[in-house]
């Protein structure tokens, strides 16, 4: 699990391999202090297990499924990432829990300054729509934001001037694709109800004719 607090911007240095999956190459200064090969490390919120941890980068495996469904596979060289460690028991949760497993891609639409603040608006697919809510948290990238608008396309995110700097939102421009991971919560809630109706659909079939027509009665 993650937080959606970014704690380094890395850079992207290219990656190997082919269609059967592919081998990323990080660098990095911070994270890599106490990563060791095994371990969790989530890259533009996605969660990778790192292989190889060099002096000032390490290695990631990304498998065909992940490239297909996020924006790793669109990396350029020298490309700014987000990098965030594992949470360890004991950790604040300063942003909001981030699975690091991306729902899907938005696109960034516009981005333009208010006050000092700086408005994202991110096209959304329909599907992910349904469990975002106004000010409720969703991951960008894997950065834990709040939502502070919401139309039938998509939701605009309010950046503060520090976050936008420390991360790729200081990087990323129209018409870019953003990994998107919705709270979790609102998917156990989707789940729970969805669960809950199927039930009562269960007991309405049981009605007194089809306990005669079955010869219970």
């Amino acid at each position: 699990m993650f937080t959606g607090i970014i704690e380094e911007l890395g850079e992207f240095r290219g990656r190997e391999g082919d269609n059967q999956g592919i081998r990323l190459l990080i660098a990095a200064r911070r994270v890599i202090d106490d990563l060791l090969p095994g371990q969790s490390i989530a890259v533009n919120g996605v969660c990778l297990t790192a292989t190889r941890v060099h002096r000032d980068s390490f290695e990631a495996q990304v498998m065909p499924e992940t490239l297909r469904k996020t924006n790793l596979n669109s990396l350029k060289r020298r490309q700014p990432v987000n990098l965030e460690r594992a949470l360890a028991l004991g950790d604040r949760l300063g942003g909001h829990l981030v699975s690091g497993h991306v729902d899907g891609m938005g696109r960034l639409s516009w981005a333009r300054q208010e006050g000092q603040a700086i408005l994202f608006y991110i096209e959304t697919p329909f599907r992910l729509l349904r469990y975002i809510i106004n000010k409720g948290s969703i991951a960008v990238d894997g950065i834990s934001l709040t939502v502070a608008d919401l139309d039938e396309r998509g939701f605009t995110v309010s950046v503060i001037p520090h976050t936008a700097k420390n991360t790729t939102l200081s990087w990323i421009t129209p018409g870019v694709l953003v990994n998107l991971e919705v709270d979790v919560i609102g998917k156990y809630v989707e789940k729970l109800l969805s669960s809950a109706a199927g039930k009562e659909q269960d007991k309405s079939k049981i009605t007194v004719s089809f306990l005669q027509e079955t010869g219970f009665i």
